[in-house]
Order: structure tokens, then C-alpha cells, then sequence
């Protein structure tokens, strides 16, 4: 991470506890899985990387500094190059208006940061994220932070040790990120996210 936008330096960080999104118990609240199931957005993976990672850097009303310098956009746009880096978008009337950006290594994923213009636009791209990690095999995805925000959507904060434990076994985990896989595979994984979600608050 960098302190700031203009800042020219990067720094490791490794926190005590990690926040983590379990894959198996992921929340959708009701509101959200609504606007989920009518197709407010049109969702599109890994078509418009830069546009992405260009947005999640750039300041906002409730954002005024970010930790994504140019250094983090160079680094990640070779990532992105080399078929480690995705990114999940959401478009409206033509215009990408939220999305996020994360690094896929073995079974684990790592989520980066996200943006929003429209309500409810990020929101959308996560579950979406969801489900394709899940397609994909996927084992652990690592929020590193937990926010108010996450927490909606069942993050939980584990010990480094144990955090450490677990990317250990799913960077042995042979997952998959589909970013062509087809419209009628993710509808099916997402309906059985809304699914589980509405048995958790039942």
C-alpha cells in the first residue's frame, strides 16, 4: 500500500488480524440481492482492467485520499498483463460507473479496492466476484481490512497465524478465474448465493 496517491513509495503490511470474506457463508443483504436479481447493472469482467484500477486511484466526496499510487497501477497493469490481475466492472447506459480490482494466486484471491459512481454499482460487482471465485474453485478471499461496509456481507477477522495457515493451503488450491466463463453458469452460481442468503436470514 502507499500512504497517498502522490506517494512515490510502497510498504508491506501485515497486520495482526486479517479480514477475510468466507466464500461459503457470504451474505447478500435482501435490498442488494433485489437490485442483483432485476439486472440493474451490466457486468463485464476484465474488459476495461486499467479504467478500473484508474477509478479505485482516484479521490471522491467520501474519499478524499486513496492508497493506489503509480507505482501500484504500473505493477498491477502488468499483473493484469500476465493473467494474475482481474477486475469485475459494472457499466450503466454505456458508462462504467464501479467495480474492483483484485490478484488471483492458486486458490486465493485477494481483493484490492473498489469504486462506486452509482449506488449499489460495487456492491453488485463483489457478489458478482463471489460467485466467479466460486465457479473457479476458489478457497480464501482476502479483504485484508474489515470495514462496516464488508462486514454486511459476513467479513470476519481472523489471527495473522491462522490467516497465515489458510493462504498456505489455498495457494495449493489449482482454482480458476473465469473471466469468459458463460452468462448461464454465473446466473446459476449467483441464484444459489441469493438462495443461501435468504436461508440465513429465514
Amino acid at each position: 500500500m502507499a500512504e497517498r496517491r502522490d506517494d512515490p513509495g510502497v510498504y508491506w503490511i501485515a497486520p495482526p488480524v486479517r479480514g477475510v470474506l468466507p466464500l461459503d457463508t457470504f451474505h447478500v443483504p435482501r435490498r442488494l440481492a433485489r437490485t442483483v436479481r432485476r439486472n440493474a447493472f451490466e457486468i463485464r469482467c476484465d474488459t476495461a482492467f486499467e479504467a478500473v484500477i484508474e477509478a479505485c486511484a482516484s479521490a471522491a466526496d467520501d474519499r478524499p485520499e486513496t492508497w493506489v499510487n503509480d507505482e501500484i497501477l504500473r505493477v498491477f497493469l502488468q499483473l493484469h498483463g500476465l493473467g494474475h490481475a482481474h477486475c469485475i466492472e459494472a457499466w450503466s447506459d454505456g458508462a462504467l460507473v464501479g467495480g474492483l480490482y483484485g490478484l488471483a494466486i492458486g486458490g486465493a484471491f485477494f481483493g484490492e479496492s473498489m469504486f462506486s459512481r452509482v449506488t449499489d454499482a460495487s456492491k453488485v460487482a463483489l457478489v458478482h466476484l463471489i460467485a466467479r471465485l466460486r465457479l473457479g474453485g476458489f478457497a480464501l478471499l482476502d479483504a485484508q481490512f474489515v470495514t462496516e461496509h464488508l462486514r454486511q456481507f459476513g467479513a470476519v477477522e481472523i489471527p495473522g497465524g491462522e490467516y497465515l495457515d489458510r493462504l498456505g493451503e489455498a495457494l495449493q488450491v489449482p482454482a480458476v478465474f473465469y473471466s469468459d466463463v458463460s452468462d448461464g453458469e454465473v446466473e446459476s452460481e449467483l441464484s444459489a448465493l441469493l438462495a443461501q442468503s435468504r436461508t440465513q436470514t429465514s
